[in-house]
């Protein structure tokens, strides 16, 4: 029989990793099963909970429980799903765990499910990744900021030690660690964190049983394989190099157990390499207004109001003898006049929804639901809706977003340091033709860096087109309020990407040495 592994997930968030190794299917087997995620903050392991149950459901029944297809499509309330299905709830609430990591609860807790795991697989995976906000650039930004702040007391420094501690324990097959780029300039006590990390792994077991060869992923001819790394930046994973539609680059560190790092040797996987848009994955989704998060809101008020800033932005192209950038906005005036979104929230299915042959909408489209998810604008002031426009044209006449300089002066925010080059790219367009931006959890602050390419629409990006740019499947549900929501997307490994490096690892790990994609 093909070999099960026990996959133990730290730091798990919504579930972004964890859901691509779920999710693989090898020869009709799934090699992985999840036996504890660990997330702390509440909304998502509620969300990972949710996602652990339609798991253990879909697999007993095959199919997605009615109860959630209508609470989905916002038919009906979230019901108490112990009364759906009391076993697969049991194992739910038993999978997914709400724990602090570094405390011994959390840890007596992970210990007591390692041993059951170890009882009951062929082998296991350890996944996950420390929280990035120590490591991260903006994140050690804002903590310097803080009076008193000491990053040698950060205990966000030293959690990834509480991943080594379970790895020791677990001596898994392999394990994946994720983080952000900053990481690798990340220092504490004039050390590298990423050098102490890197020291860390490597000596774990020398001497007294089996240590761990790290490895970088590499992608090269449409091929993915495990390689040794010569320098910290080899282990930078950039997502759009396996057909994630997002220019998302972390850092990913794959360990394999020495006894099998020769079956790692010569594996390699077919990626899904093929360059992504934005277009391809939000363009089919039903257009909606943005807002207007002052005064009164609704479609006259708000045509109005991109109108006046269209006819504006006319007569300054004018000036300026921007010829093109004058005809754009012409056209987006007199589509507002023939019609444009008059809705800010939509669930209907698209024409074709879950018919198509591309290997990406197949992931994302679930022909079982009834509807689209959280596709609801937020409310924008006024003032900003002109800067959206603005934007939303200058990215599809010109090919670019614009920066601070190329906004017109009567667009420019009252904020002293607007010219300054601090905020060059304070509102950024996504472009409908390329990859996105790397999502970040900053979406949930004010959308001004995700705004949709389309300028009819001028608004930034809904939760599911958010989460569709980080491949989440739309049975996806994301718990919570909306800005825990956008929160969620932004943290998360994109599941697509993630399910590709699961079949990396499992053709490292197995005798069978090659897999297809």
């Amino acid at each position: 029989m093909p070999s099960t592994f026990g996959v133990v997930d730290l730091f798990a968030g919504p579930g972004g990793l964890g859901e691509g190794f779920a999710s693989l299917v090898e020869d009709g087997h799934l090699p992985f099963r999840i036996g504890i995620s660990v997330e702390k903050e509440t909304s998502a392991h509620r969300t990972l909970t949710l996602r652990a149950f339609l798991r253990e459901y879909r697999t007993r029944h095959d199919v997605l429980p009615r109860q959630f297809i209508n609470f989905h499509a916002g038919l009906a309330s979230e019901p108490d799903w112990s009364t759906v299905d009391a076993e697969a709830w049991r194992h739910a609430i038993d999978e997914a765990r709400a724990l602090e990591l570094g405390t011994k609860a959390a840890a007596t807790a992970i210990d007591g499910a390692i041993e059951k795991l170890k009882a009951k697989y062929d082998d296991t995976i350890l996944i996950g990744g420390p929280p990035c906000q120590a490591y991260s650039l903006v994140g050690r930004a804002r903590s310097r900021s803080k009076v008193g702040y000491v990053p040698e007391e950060d205990a966000r420094h030293y959690l990834f030690r509480e991943y080594i501690r379970v790895l020791d324990k677990l001596r898994p097959a392999a394990f994946v660690m994720e983080n952000v780029k900053g990481m690798l300039s990340s220092t504490v006590e004039s050390r590298l964190v990423f050098e102490m990390l890197m020291e860390d792994l490597s000596s774990l077991g020398m001497g007294h049983g089996h240590h761990y060869e790290l490895r970088a992923i590499r992608v090269e001819n449409g091929k993915a394989r495990l390689q040794e790394a010569a320098q910290p930046s080899d282990f930078i994973v950039r997502a759009e190099t396996f057909g994630v539609p997002q220019r998302r680059h972390r850092v990913i560190i794959v360990g394999i157990r020495s006894d099998l790092a020769g079956r790692a040797a010569d594996a390699e996987i077919a990626v899904s390499g093929a360059a992504r848009t934005v277009n391809e994955v939000i363009g089919t989704m039903p257009a909606l207004r943005s807002g207007i998060s002052r005064g009164l809101d609704d479609a006259a008020v708000w045509r109005s109001e991109v109108g006046a800033a269209a006819k504006r932005l006319v007569g300054i192209c004018r000036e300026k003898d921007e010829s093109t950038l004058r005809e754009a906005f012409l056209s987006v005036s007199r589509r507002l006049r023939d019609g444009s979104p008059t809705v800010r929230a939509v669930s209907w299915l698209p024409e074709g929804y879950g018919a198509s042959n591309d290997e990406l909408l197949r992931w994302l489209e679930r022909p079982e639901l009834r509807a689209i998810a959280q596709h609801e604008t937020r409310g924008h002031m006024a003032s900003d809706l002109g800067r959206y426009l603005f934007a939303a044209v200058f990215g599809t006449v010109r090919g670019y977003s614009p920066k601070a300089t190329d906004f017109p002066l009567s667009l420019s925010p009252d904020h002293r340091n607007w010219h300054s080059g601090v905020f060059n790219d304070r509102f950024r367009v996504q472009l409908a033709n390329e990859a996105s931006t790397t999502v970040t959890s900053h979406i949930s602050k004010d959308g001004h860096y995700f705004i949709h390419p389309d300028p009819m629409q001028c608004r930034s990006l809904t939760v599911r087109e958010a989460a569709r740019l980080q491949t989440f499947p739309d049975d996806y549900l994301f718990l919570g309020n909306r800005t825990q929501q956008y929160v969620q997307v932004g943290n998360a490994v994109p599941p697509f990407l993630a399910r590709q490096i699961a079949a990396l690892i499992h053709a490292s790990v197995t005798k069978s040495g090659t897999h297809g994609g």
